[in-house]
């Protein structure tokens, strides 16, 4: 098993665990260049034995009082173990959910701002921008290049299909 030295000169449990979520990571970083079906193939590979050293939580978890700091680091990696080892099912699967993390901020940063919205209709005009320009980002739009071209082509749509040219992932600026 890996260890890793704290900062008294001890290796504990948290060091343990540490160092392999770190080592997954790790993993990560070497296949992010890959193809979906090679990420899959190393992760079958590389990932997979370090979470079943990982996995020695079952054997810790009750041998540390469930009020420690380490105790609740355990029990919530218990509780989402199966969302923890999801990811090596398939390539495209990232190991976190950080990228929706990032999406959200703005929302959670805003929100006492909202507060002071003059009215509702002006809580909720905000919330459809911040939805647009999220959904931008999220299909890999500059934000305020498309809205700036959908704002300007919106007006002369005569069809459903004018509409839907204009959406995010339909629309490439050129």
């Amino acid at each position: 098993m890996l260890r890793k030295r704290s900062i008294k000169g001890k290796t504990g449990r948290a060091d343990v665990a540490l160092t392999m979520i770190n080592k997954l990571y790790g993993i990560e970083r070497d296949l992010k260049e890959m193809t979906d079906e090679q990420r899959f193939a190393g992760r079958q590979e590389k990932s997979l034995p370090v979470l079943a050293q990982l996995n020695w939580l079952e054997k810790t978890q009750p041998q540390v009082a469930s009020q420690s700091a380490l105790g609740k680091a355990l029990s919530y990696l218990g509780s989402n173990w199966s969302r923890l080892e999801r990811y090596v099912e398939a390539g495209f699967l990232p190991i976190d959910n950080n990228a929706a993390e990032r999406a959200i901020k703005p929302f959670v940063i805003g929100r006492k701002a909202w507060l002071f919205s003059d009215t509702p209709k002006g809580a909720t005009a905000s919330a459809q921008i911040y939805s647009l320009v999220e959904t931008a980002k999220a299909n890999g739009q500059e934000p305020y290049t498309w809205l700036r071209h959908v704002l300007e082509r919106l007006p002369q749509a005569e069809s459903v299909e004018d509409v839907e040219a204009l959406l995010p992932w339909n629309w490439r600026a050129s």
